[in-house]
């Protein structure tokens, strides 16, 4: 099998099932798991797909108004496009807010400090403005707000970039924070559990986020009322890896003693 054929089988099986683990691929396709990172590595370089921790999930799917490259690359059959659901910045912009304050009454000057994926970490950097920081970032939302801020050093990490989500993700973003040390992660989440996980619900952003985890000193969850238990089936971490838990008062008592009787900051606001 020729190497451009095997490359479109993957991204056949990827979009058939969402995603694939390294070994699933070389199985089906009777070659070695070695022949199958080399495959998902390349793809991943070329945004057909999004690399994750032992294996690989669809690439982030391109509007009608963002024709996919064909093989010369030019525009595709317009026939191949699918629409990604737009990322939903509206609603809950109080409980935000308040949790953005308390984030960024939390930073000292001279910090290093990480702005995860999400809607809250833009109004985080918003009150960050002007300040002796540097923030580093795969948001494109942060990016925005602190682009002309001549005071805070800005870091983009490089990645995929998924339009509609205004994120950066793959094996670039991830490989770039492995070169990272950060004072402070600011993170984000779509659920936590009753026994404590914190969890996401999507594939291409979960091991971003734990590399994020693993280059800051501090870790600080931003997760509001709505997120108790919220969704997400990917665990991320848990509120006894946090080292402060921003919430608002409607989180539940119980979940939240997870993180105190770990010795965890709980701040309601």
């Amino acid at each position: 099998m020729i190497l451009r054929e095997r490359q479109n089988r993957i991204i056949d099986a990827l979009r058939a099932d969402g995603a694939a683990s390294v070994q699933e691929l070389a199985l089906a396709l009777r070659v070695s798991a070695a022949t199958i990172r080399r495959d998902l590595e390349m793809l991943d370089r070329n945004g057909e797909l999004v690399r994750t921790w032992g294996g690989a999930v669809v690439a982030p799917r391109r509007t009608s108004l963002d024709p996919a490259p064909g093989p010369s690359g030019s525009a595709g059959d317009p026939g191949d496009e699918v629409v990604e659901a737009p990322f939903e910045a509206a609603g809950d912009h109080d409980l935000k807010h308040r949790m953005a304050v308390a984030a960024a009454g939390m930073v000292q000057d001279g910090q290093v400090v990480i702005l995860d994926i999400g809607t809250t970490t833009p109004l985080v950097a918003e009150l960050l403005r002007g300040r002796d920081i540097t923030v580093i970032t795969t948001n494109l939302a942060v990016f925005d707000v602190l682009r002309d801020d001549d005071a805070v050093r800005l870091v983009l990490l490089g990645g995929v970039v998924r339009r509609n989500y205004r994120t950066l993700v793959g094996s670039l973003a991830e490989a770039a924070l492995e070169q990272v040390s950060a004072d402070v992660l600011f993170l984000s989440c779509t659920g936590v559990r009753a026994n404590g996980h914190v969890v996401d619900n999507m594939a291409v952003e979960a091991p971003i986020k734990q590399s994020m985890i693993a280059a800051a000193e501090r870790v600080v969850l931003l997760a509001s009322e709505a997120k108790f238990p919220g969704t997400g089936a990917l665990r991320l971490c848990s509120l006894t890896d946090v080292d402060t838990l921003i919430t608002t008062t409607g989180a539940p008592d119980d979940t939240l003693a997870h993180s105190r009787n770990a010795g965890g900051e709980v701040i309601a606001t």
